[in-house]
């Protein structure tokens, strides 16, 4: 039998298949990602430039990427060392007007005798609790500058915490987790040729209405000097521009041109890369631009299978099994690479075609040329 017909389908699922190179694979140093599977990317910067300035100067970015516990404690402390701050300045104006030692004469505020009245009052006046006890009086003009100064600064803290907390909650990463690509991609046959397939999937109901789909070898080289140097590869995909009503499957064929297209299921295991995919889309409900990313190493591409089918058309709806989204099973794919497929294969009418066309044009712009000379020659003789 032929090897490029050597796979059998059995039409079973599969949880993982490579070539025999992938035995003793995980023997030694595990492989680093350049992107791990949520999207994130496994770099460490030390003795970046400016420090904590570029983080300062944009504060409000600082503070919404921040995890919601250290969000959450900022939030306290400012609440309450603005308290402290203000309460510090309602006693030294008590102490400095004595209204901590003569109780008969008339107070900056009523009823703040002490650290603790005034802090009682600085927390009810940020807040706007009112209770009535501790009023401002019309004695100390400095006082009701302060009151003026916390009011406002009262307003300033209540707009930040509040859209801080609103930007966190509406954050782009949270819709993107609802938006998935298959845990593997696979390699099989589609309309003669061998195509790269992976698969994407919207989980919610209020599905997007479009997105671009992209695709990016990325190649990490370490070269004898220590460097290392990372090459970026764009893929050619069909169909780039997606709805997702329904799941879709993202193809690359395995072409001249395409940098998979002369690995095989045995070389594919010895090659060291990362196939980085992402998907842009705006939100349906909020109508922020999104993305969802992940990555296929070697190791996670599957030769000679496909994904299951998981579509189904009803009388009134589309069903949708999920169950099956990272399901494949095999079917009959030569375990060669694209490159030496198309050298055994014999050449179809087209690329016939295609190749005597140069020879064609050639010899069209001869005749013109011919029939050109000729006109010039008859021209002259006629003069």
């Amino acid at each position: 039998m032929d090897q490029q017909q050597c796979i059998i389908d059995t039409h079973h699922i599969t949880t993982h298949t490579m070539g025999r190179g992938d035995l003793g694979r995980g023997e030694g140093k595990k492989r680093l990602r350049y992107m791990l599977k949520d999207g994130s990317c496994p770099v460490v910067f030390h003795q970046s430039p400016g420090q904590w300035s570029f983080f300062l100067a944009d504060i409000f970015t600082t503070l919404v990427e921040l995890r919601w516990r250290v969000m959450l404690l900022i939030f306290c402390l400012s609440y309450v060392l603005s308290w402290l701050f203000f309460s510090v300045l309602y006693f030294l104006i008590a102490y400095v007007h004595k209204d901590l030692e003569d109780h008969d004469s008339a107070p900056c505020v009523a009823n703040v005798r002490s650290f603790t009245s005034a802090f009682l009052y600085s927390m009810s006046t940020q807040a706007t609790i009112g209770y009535g006890f501790r009023v401002m009086t019309e004695n100390c003009m400095v006082a009701i500058v302060v009151m003026t100064i916390q009011a406002l600064m009262s307003c300033f803290i209540d707009t930040v915490v509040i859209g801080i907390t609103v930007a966190k909650m509406a954050c782009a990463r949270k819709r993107a987790q609802t938006v998935g690509f298959s845990s593997c991609a696979v390699v099989n046959a589609r309309d003669g040729a061998l195509c790269l397939v992976w698969r994407i999937a919207d989980f919610r109901r209020n599905h997007i209405l479009e997105g671009t789909a992209r695709a990016q070898l990325v190649r990490p080289t370490k070269h004898p000097s220590g460097m290392i140097s990372v090459t970026y590869q764009d893929l050619d995909i069909q169909s780039r521009h997606l709805i997702l009503a329904t799941p879709a499957s993202i193809v690359h064929k395995l072409e001249p041109g395409s940098p998979l297209y002369s690995l095989g299921p045995d070389s594919l295991t010895e090659e060291d890369f990362d196939l980085v995919v992402s998907f842009t889309y705006t939100g349906d409900s909020t109508g922020i631009l999104h993305q969802t990313r992940t990555s296929y190493t070697p190791a996670d591409i599957r030769w000679g299978q496909r994904f299951q089918d998981m579509v189904q058309v009803g009388r009134r709806h589309y069903k949708v099994d999920y169950a099956l989204f990272h399901q494949t099973t095999w079917v009959q794919t030569p375990m060669v690479s694209a490159q030496e497929g198309d050298r055994g294969r014999p050449p179809t009418t087209e690329s016939i075609v295609q190749s005597q066309q140069p020879f064609v044009r050639s010899s069209r712009k001869f005749r013109r040329s011919l029939a050109d000379v000729s006109e010039e020659v008859v021209q002259e003789a006629w003069l």
